[in-house]
């Protein structure tokens, strides 16, 4: 079995990283950390892990009792600057750390002032880093020691415009990015801006011209693009909604398809699909759904994403890239069908 811990596994991300280690065959918990809910059972925060997981209580993190386990793997589920500075205290003292924060996604470490607001101290380690998106850079994540999973927002957009890009089918300059996201991806910690009075009956776009996600996503499509993130009223899931002018004003719906399916075809957690995508379809689920079309009309490409942002957009896709770091089979732990109705 391999040894699990999961540092900050009382947030969002946590709960969906011990459901699925409980549905995968060769995980075994044996850290769970939560500062904030040090001394309180799992199924007491999370009633639905009462099953798998009846008698487990989140700690308060303790590097050298971290380091006594034995761990194979370690998930950081921790806000970007707390995983900048553990990150260094993990690596090659663990079999692997996949981090679920920003703090070594971007190769480019000038880029974290302006859009996360603090200095990479860590620039060598940033240089070890292998970005865990298998469907890119499965060769890369095959025995790594410092996973960065990818943002949820950059994981619909990537696997929705990368191949496109990639093939010539759209310019790779001024790509828009419209996508819209579950409450969840805001986190635990209770907000006003994520209050049930806030986000029902309500839809809103933010981080305009500037968020962070932004770099991500340029740096993994090879390309520029404008990305507008949206709060959606419903509490997982994102959806994308991507343009841009096609490199050839004659190709076709079709031919776009074509790329995906040519691009994607055996990759285990990517659905091409004619019909338009939907987050109830994903839901729970490791998997991501697109579609493409060509307009001739205006000139204009449009690629469309679905995913659940706490799954395939965060802990499956973590999960995911675990499994291949770790050599074990990359499906192992991670549902493909979504909870319907």
């Amino acid at each position: 079995m391999v040894r699990v811990g999961i540092i900050g596994a009382s947030g969002f991300t946590g709960v969906e990283l011990l459901r699925l280690a409980a549905l995968h065959p060769e995980l075994e918990v044996v850290l769970a950390t939560g500062d904030s809910m040090a001394g309180t059972t799992a199924r007491e925060l999370y009633p639905s892990l009462a099953a798998a997981y009846p008698d487990l209580v989140y700690e308060a993190f303790d590097l050298d009792r971290a380091l006594g386990l034995g761990l194979d793997l370690v998930f950081l589920g921790l806000p970007h600057e707390a995983s900048l500075e553990l990150a260094p205290e993990l690596v090659d003292r663990v079999g692997c750390v996949v981090d679920l924060s920003a703090a070594y996604r971007l190769r480019d470490a000038s880029a974290y002032p302006r859009y996360y607001g603090f200095e990479h101290t860590r620039p060598e380690l940033l240089a070890r880093a292998v970005y865990g998106l298998p469907e890119l850079h499965r060769s890369e994540l095959a025995g790594a020691s410092l996973v960065a999973t990818p943002g949820c927002y950059v994981t619909a957009a990537t696997l929705a415009l990368q191949p496109l890009v990639a093939a010539g089918a759209v310019e790779p300059s001024g790509l828009v990015v419209d996508a819209a996201s579950g409450v969840t991806g805001a986190g635990r910690a209770a907000k006003e801006s994520t209050s049930f009075t806030t986000v029902d009956e309500n839809f809103v776009a933010y981080g305009l011209l500037d968020h962070r996600h932004t770099p991500e996503m340029e740096q993994e499509i090879g390309a520029q693009l404008l990305f507008t993130p949206h709060l959606a009223p419903m509490n997982r899931g994102i959806l994308a909604t991507c343009y841009g002018r096609p490199a050839d004003p004659a190709v076709t719906t079709e031919q776009l398809l074509d790329v995906y399916r040519e691009r994607y075809r055996d990759e285990p957690f990517v659905v091409v699909d004619p019909a338009s995508p939907s987050t109830k379809a994903t839901l729970g689920a490791n998997t991501v759904h697109l579609t493409a079309r060509a307009d001739p009309r205006t000139g204009v490409v449009m690629a469309i994403a679905a995913l659940d942002n706490l799954t395939k957009g965060a802990s499956g896709g973590a999960v995911q890239a675990a499994n291949v770091a770790l050599g074990l089979d990359e499906t192992a732990g991670l549902p493909t069908v979504g909870v319907a109705p």
